[in-house]
């Protein structure tokens, strides 16, 4: 059984804080006439955390506090590469939860500055993302609060794919084209699980292609096989897809909605970077930068659409 549904984003849309919802989305001429067909932009870069994460953990927050799981004596406790980090910092500084963030001992210098600037405590420690998860479960049954792990609580899943009842909402009205092919680039999953959720719905002909780096490939070769495979190391730039170990409920909820997922080089990527920010005027972060490459190596046949995921690069 799905742990959500179409219906649930829906309901949950109009739950997400005005800072994050109705995002700018446009046909963007130039990035259609170098793709060949139209490409509809979903930017999701111009809020306060400057991350589409803004939508599911806020959901995610809000919810637990009403069921009085979280408080201003209960924490919340979360790994990240930054931009999840973030967004569960921006709804516990709102709702009046203390956060505590693990991250990466390499985490950008400048998202650990700006989880600490929204009032969260974070803890550096370990090579990489998933070895910073493994410390938050630790701080959970040693010293208390309440875990919350990006791809596992379905309400951050259901959050994040509200960005795409916009876009659907768009194509309804007129303002943009029916979309042939969605790319999403993919983390932990959670945003392609709840994009992927929507469109089945309420745009069924839309192909959903997650993107991912060849370097970091653990989420693409566990969705192929249905089950979490490990990979050694996770060691794409681009942080916000660097994976290297799954999140089952994050691959179950993906595995019905998603019909492709390819992997992008490191030199493509970096490419798609630099040719997206400056096609949209906007600093584009790696992970963001996927949806472009993989629409560069797909070749659509009609419509596609870019979920611009974010703008938070290592530095200025």
């Amino acid at each position: 059984m799905p742990r959500f549904t179409a219906n649930d984003i829906r309901a949950a849309h109009a739950r997400i804080p005005v800072a994050f919802r109705d995002s700018p989305q446009f046909v963007h001429e130039g990035l259609s006439a170098r793709l060949g067909v139209p490409v509809v932009v979903k930017l999701e870069t111009l809020n306060p955390i400057r991350a589409f994460k803004g939508r599911g953990t806020w959901l995610a927050v809000d919810a637990l506090v009403g069921e009085g799981r979280l408080g201003p004596h209960q924490a919340v406790v979360v790994a990240s590469s930054g931009n999840f980090g973030q967004g569960v910092a921006y709804a516990g500084r709102a709702l009046g939860v203390p956060v505590i963030v693990y991250v990466a001992e390499s985490a950008s210098d400048r998202k650990v500055r700006r989880m600490a600037a929204l009032g969260a405590t974070v803890v550096r420690t370990g090579r990489d993302f998933d070895e910073a998860r493994v410390a938050s479960e630790r701080h959970v049954a040693e010293r208390g609060g309440l875990l919350v792990v990006d791809g596992d609580d379905p309400r951050v899943a259901v959050g994040n794919g509200t960005l795409a009842v916009e876009v659907t909402d768009g194509v309804a009205a007129g303002d943009l084209p029916p979309l042939a092919a969605a790319f999403v680039p993919v983390g932990n999953g959670a945003l392609i699980a709840g994009v992927g959720t929507w469109l089945r719905a309420a745009s069924p002909a839309t192909r959903v292609v997650g993107v991912g780096a060849q370097a970091a490939p653990s989420m693409q070769l566990s969705w192929r096989a249905g089950r979490p495979i490990e990979t050694e190391t996770a060691d794409s730039y681009a942080d916000g897809i660097a994976c290297r170990v799954p999140v089952p409920e994050a691959l179950d909820d993906m595995a019905e909605v998603v019909d492709d997922f390819i992997l992008i080089s490191e030199t493509d990527l970096r490419a798609a970077e630099a040719e997206l920010g400056a096609e949209l005027g906007v600093t584009v972060e790696g992970a963001a930068a996927a949806s472009w490459a993989g629409a560069l190596a797909s070749s659509p046949a009609g419509p596609a659409l870019l979920v611009v995921t974010g703008s938070n690069v290592p530095r200025a």
